[in-house]
């Protein structure tokens, strides 16, 4: 799964503002486009957490052309975003997820939470119980 949201940016009376086409919910600002899509990883991850709190699947993003601004969601975040809809692709709940893990309930609402900082080995251990894998990939920027 690909967490490469593309954006648009926005510019009004001398400052900017990006919104995101498949994350309605999300906006951020800045006085400047380096600020405001710096801000936008942390709106962006907001944005999502949301689709977590109403038990929805998180959107993928759309195609995005080689000049379109993109916001990347980090390594934890899209590990998180990626557990999530695998859990609910394979509609297995947060109670049946401990038990495989054989963890409490929540700790498991920590690993699905986008905001919880946790460790990508456990994310990572609760992909692999749902029979899913990370692969990473270091790219020139």
């Amino acid at each position: 799964m690909n967490f490469d949201y593309p954006v648009i940016v926005h510019c009004e009376a001398g400052s900017f503002w990006i919104s995101c086409p498949d994350i309605p919910e999300m906006a951020s600002a800045g006085g400047t486009v380096d600020e405001a899509l710096f801000d936008a990883v942390d709106a962006l991850e907001s944005a999502l957490s949301l689709y977590v709190d109403r038990r929805d699947a998180i959107p993928l993003p759309s195609p995005h052309g080689c000049d379109q601004a993109v916001v990347r969601l980090p390594a934890l975040t899209a590990a998180k975003a990626a557990l999530w809809n695998t859990m609910i692709a394979q509609k297995v709940t947060k109670t049946e997820l401990a038990r495989r893990l054989g963890v409490n309930r929540p700790q498991v609402d920590r690993l699905v939470n986008l905001l919880h900082r946790s460790k990508i080995e456990q994310v990572e251990h609760a992909l692999h119980v749902m029979g899913q894998r990370i692969e990473l990939a270091v790219v020139a920027a």
